[in-house]
């Protein structure tokens, strides 16, 4: 085990998730003003429309699919009794939709971020930091889902996901992430690249969705449509003589 591969696959996991994890809490701390997606909403709509619904949802699926795919064992699946070709097969294409959905979307709001000048001013250097891990991750995720290369059907629970779970147990198991083709190490280093860069950009939103919303009480609406002065004595109180009982 040399010297590099100490770094990338045990040094560079555990900086990422302190850094993730501490640099989480002094942004709450010290820029709760900045805790925003610093929404464009009003500079252009237009696109913002189809690309941000579509990288959303997209980005949603991709993430349950890592959940399943690395932290559950291949041995609960052989124990639920699925099939390997059909976890095989479900993952390329559930996969695949939910890659190409996040490369599509995110294409749009890139563009907008960059053709749009007004939205371009709100930019910063970090958020394009993080456009650009983002694309590498997505275009690696679709080049070895849709087996591009000799890596097709190639089962990385064995790998990817033993080293994984490894971090957490705190025995990281090396030997089973450089059994992996390279291109899913690199796909690992750029996914903790994005976790070192999460706190310090626009990505923090994801943790504040508006989960109030679905228990807050509804909003009354009334009207308030101009109408003309009522003429004295023409409807309510009525003027009446001094003395006439009402």
């Amino acid at each position: 085990m040399s010297t590099w591969s100490i770094c990338w696959w045990v040094i560079l996991p555990y900086i990422a998730i302190a850094v993730f994890i501490v640099g989480h809490i002094w942004r709450w701390r010290y820029d709760q003003f900045g805790w925003t997606s610093r929404s464009t909403q009003l500079q252009e709509r237009r696109l913002l429309k189809w690309g941000s619904p579509l990288f959303h949802y997209a980005t949603f699926a991709a993430i349950g699919g890592h959940v399943l795919g690395i932290l559950v064992p291949k041995s609960v699946t052989d124990w639920l009794g699925i099939p390997e070709t059909l976890y095989q097969d479900f993952s390329a294409v559930a996969g695949s939709a939910a890659a190409i959905g996040i490369l599509i979307g995110a294409g749009i709001l890139t563009f907008r971020r960059t053709a749009v000048p007004r939205v371009r001013a709100t930019t910063s250097p970090v958020d394009y930091l993080a456009l650009i891990l983002l694309g590498i991750i997505v275009l690696l995720g679709i080049f070895l889902t849709l087996g591009l290369q000799d890596t097709s059907h190639y089962e990385y629970r064995n790998t990817v996901g033993v080293w994984f779970r490894s971090l957490f147990a705190f025995r990281p198991n090396v030997k089973a992430i450089m059994s992996a083709p390279p291109l899913y190490r690199v796909h690992a280093i750029a996914s903790w690249a994005i976790f070192i860069v999460w706190p310090f950009s626009r990505l923090v939103h994801a943790w504040s969705y508006p989960l109030w919303y679905l228990w807050r009480p509804y909003i009354v609406i009334r009207s308030r449509v101009a109408r003309p002065p009522q003429e004295p004595g023409t409807s309510g109180r009525r003027w009446r003589k001094i003395g006439v009982p009402y």
